[in-house]
């Protein structure tokens, strides 16, 4: 199986990981051999109610019952489009009044330029260096992250980069800005939280300039931050605000919320100038409600901040340089890239799934999944300390 997956699969790296999955279930993934690895990434922040959580799987077998797809997004009324929507934007503040549904997280980006641009008829972006808000060419035009932009030049013109958590160079925010694009917590740039009064002054000078302040919450949304979305953390609210990842439950489902107002520029000059076949699709959108319902009315916000706490207390300082980020969006910085790769590859012969990139290469990130018991946490960190401690 392994050669077909690499004759036939279009590789993205020379050393694929090459698990061979036979199923999931909890915050376990099981192999064809019979080995059990404990998911502490969550398939990279998706799957934070664990694999196949029944809730999400009924909700899913009910809608296959029904229908698939029936038509482009927004031309037909479905109730899986309509009840998800509902209960997300009851739980938003009053400006994010509507969504619009898509497939993926970079589409939500993709949808949030294309909608500020629309509104304000502008085209300055604002992003910051080390962010990462996706891999297609609008995505990555506004990704501060050199070794992703450069294979692809040139990009998207009159995009310009700031130090994130500085105050130079904000007077860039003016009123040629169409709108300035951020993380609250910086993903992929090394698990970093915007600060609090520097996020506010943003705010303040896209109110200003009359620019749009897009937060990408398409890692840190649905509950791994210990907030529905991080930015509740901020008394700041963004005039887009994108998400997925751990939208749907591990099915395949993005989207961005605005006003009505905003939207509104989506129909006009010319009408369909923003579409999309399978956005939305009523199964993913089926079990998007699902997950959300059971998100709200468990404990799974505040066993985010749990985790962190256990976190902290068991890794902080123990040959380890930093453990920062909030809820279960966590990174350990540790001294090296080789000690980097020895603990994760230590991890992995112990069956346990950590984060880590060639780009990120001293930072471990850690997203377990909030359906994560006591006894399983802290098997699992006393693993990672046995990694630091052999190889430091």
């Amino acid at each position: 199986m392994l050669n077909k997956f690499l004759n036939h699969i279009a590789q993205t790296s020379d050393a694929p990981i090459g698990l061979e999955v036979n199923h999931a279930e909890g915050p376990f993934i099981y192999t064809k051999d019979g080995k059990r690895f404990v998911d502490f990434i969550s398939g990279i922040a998706v799957s934070s109610l664990g694999h196949r959580h029944p809730k999400v799987v009924q909700a899913i077998h009910q809608q296959v019952d029904k229908h698939l797809h029936v038509m482009v997004y927004g031309e037909f009324v479905q109730k899986p489009q309509v009840d998800f929507a509902e209960l997300l934007i009851s739980n938003l503040p009053a400006k994010l009044e509507q969504i619009y549904l898509v497939n993926s997280g970079t589409e939500a980006t993709e949808g949030a330029l294309k909608l500020a641009k629309k509104y304000t008829g502008r085209t300055k972006l604002i992003s910051f260096k080390n962010s990462y808000h996706g891999d297609t060419h609008g995505s990555l035009s506004v990704t501060g992250r050199d070794i992703y932009r450069e294979p692809y030049l040139p990009l998207l013109p009159d995009v310009h980069f700031l130090t994130f958590n500085s105050f130079e160079k904000l007077d860039l925010i003016d009123e040629k800005t169409a709108a300035v694009i951020m993380e609250p917590i910086q993903g992929e740039g090394g698990i970093i939280p915007a600060e609090k009064e520097w996020l506010k002054e943003i705010q303040r000078r896209c109110d200003k300039a009359d620019a749009l302040l897009i937060f990408d919450e398409i890692q840190s949304g649905f509950g791994r931050t210990g907030k529905l979305f991080a930015f509740e953390e901020y008394e700041v609210v963004p005039d887009i605000l994108c998400m997925a990842k751990a939208m749907g439950g591990g099915m395949p489902i993005g989207g961005f919320a605005s006003s009505k107002e905003i939207f509104q520029s989506f129909k006009y000059d010319p009408p369909l100038n923003h579409v999309t076949t399978f956005g939305g699709h009523p199964v993913s959108a089926a079990a998007a409600h699902a997950n959300l319902k059971e998100l709200l009315s468990g404990e799974y916000l505040s066993r985010a901040l749990e985790i962190e706490k256990q976190v902290k207390a068991k890794l902080q300082g123990k040959g380890i340089v930093e453990v920062r980020g909030k809820g279960a969006m966590l990174g350990l910085q540790l001294e090296s890239w080789e000690l980097t790769r020895k603990v994760v590859e230590e991890c992995f012969e112990k069956e346990i799934l950590l984060g880590w990139t060639l780009h990120s290469n001293t930072l471990v990130r850690l997203a377990p999944p909030l359906i994560i018991e006591d006894e399983l946490l802290n098997d699992v960190l006393d693993s990672v300390l046995e990694a630091i401690g052999k190889h430091s």
